[in-house]
C-alpha cells in the first residue's frame, strides 16, 4: 500500500486560518456558524474556526435526530464546552416528521425513496443554520472533507450547502493529523465516521471500503492521474472496485460544481 505525500499540519492549520479570517473579511461578516455532529470533520473545522476568529465569534449548533448516538451528542457537547462556543441544541425529528406527513408518497416510486426521506435531514439543517448566520451576519462553514467530497458523499444543498470548505482539500488521514495537532480530544478522533442518517450507520460501511484505502485511491486518480488499471495494481484491489469508485466520483461532479449558466 503506497503512503500519501508528507503533510505539513502545522502549516496547514496557519494558513487555513488565514483563508477563514480573509472570507469572512471580504463577505463583510462578523464571524461564523457551524453544525457540530460529534464528528472528527466538525470538530476539525471548530477548532480552526475559534483559533482563526476567537470563540465569541463562532456558533456551532447540534441538530440531531433520534438516529444521532448518544456518543456523537455527547462529543458535539464536549467540542462546544472545550472551545467555550455558543449554539442551540435543536432536535428537528418532529420538523422533518411534519414535512414528511405534507409530501404526497401515492403513485411515487419508492426505489429512492429512503434516500429522498434522509436526505431531508441534512436540508433541514442548512435550513438551520443559515437562518442564524443570517441573524448573526455570519458565514456557514462547512466540514466536508476531500475524500467525501469527490466520491459525492454528502447532501446537496444539505451538508454541501456552505459558504466556505476549509478542509476540503485534505484526505481524511490528513484530517486526523489537523485533528491531533489541534488537540481535538482523543475519543473523537478513534470514533468510526458515521453521517448519521440512519440506525447504526458507519461511512466506511456505506462506502464499501476503508479510509484508508479511498483516500489512497483518489489520491492516485486525482492528483497522479492514474488509470484503473495502475491503481489496482498499486493498491492491489479488484480493478472492478476501483471502477465503481472512480464512477462514484464522476457521477457526482454535479454536487461539486456551481450551478451552470446558460450564456446567451
Amino acid at each position: 500500500m503506497i503512503d500519501l505525500p508528507d503533510f505539513d499540519a502545522k502549516i496547514f492549520i496557519e494558513n487555513v486560518c488565514d483563508f477563514i479570517k480573509e472570507k469572512v473579511k471580504n463577505a463583510h461578516c462578523t464571524g461564523v456558524v457551524l453544525g457540530l455532529s460529534g464528528g472528527i470533520d466538525s470538530a476539525v473545522v471548530a477548532y480552526l474556526a475559534v483559533k482563526a476568529l476567537g470563540s465569541s465569534n463562532v456558533r456551532g449548533y447540534i441538530l440531531p435526530t433520534k438516529t444521532t448516538s448518544q456518543q456523537d451528542l455527547d462529543d458535539a457537547k464536549l467540542v462546544q464546552e472545550k472551545l467555550k462556543i455558543e449554539g442551540e441544541s435543536i432536535c428537528i425529528d418532529e420538523i422533518h416528521e411534519n414535512i414528511m406527513k405534507e409530501l404526497s408518497n401515492e403513485g411515487q416510486p419508492d426505489n429512492n425513496l429512503a434516500l429522498a426521506t434522509s436526505n431531508v435531514k441534512p436540508r433541514l439543517r442548512m435550513t438551520i443554520l443559515y437562518y442564524y448566520a443570517t441573524i448573526y451576519k455570519s458565514l456557514v462553514i462547512g466540514t466536508g472533507n476531500k475524500t467525501e467530497l469527490n466520491v459525492g458523499y454528502f447532501t446537496k444543498h444539505g451538508d454541501g450547502g456552505v459558504d466556505m470548505l476549509p478542509i476540503g482539500d485534505l484526505y481524511k488521514e490528513e484530517v486526523m493529523a489537523v485533528a491531533k495537532e489541534l488537540g481535538v480530544p482523543e475519543q473523537i478522533i478513534e470514533k468510526p465516521p458515521t453521517a448519521g442518517l440512519l440506525p447504526n450507520q458507519t461511512d466506511e460501511k456505506e462506502l464499501g471500503m476503508t479510509y484508508h484505502v479511498l483516500d489512497r485511491l483518489l489520491y492516485l486518480y486525482l492528483d497522479e492521474n492514474n488509470d484503473e488499471e495502475e491503481i489496482s495494481k498499486k493498491l492491489g484491489l479488484d480493478i472492478t472496485e476501483v471502477e465503481r469508485i472512480i464512477n462514484l466520483n464522476k457521477n457526482s461532479q454535479h454536487k461539486r460544481d456551481t450551478p451552470p449558466i446558460f450564456l446567451k
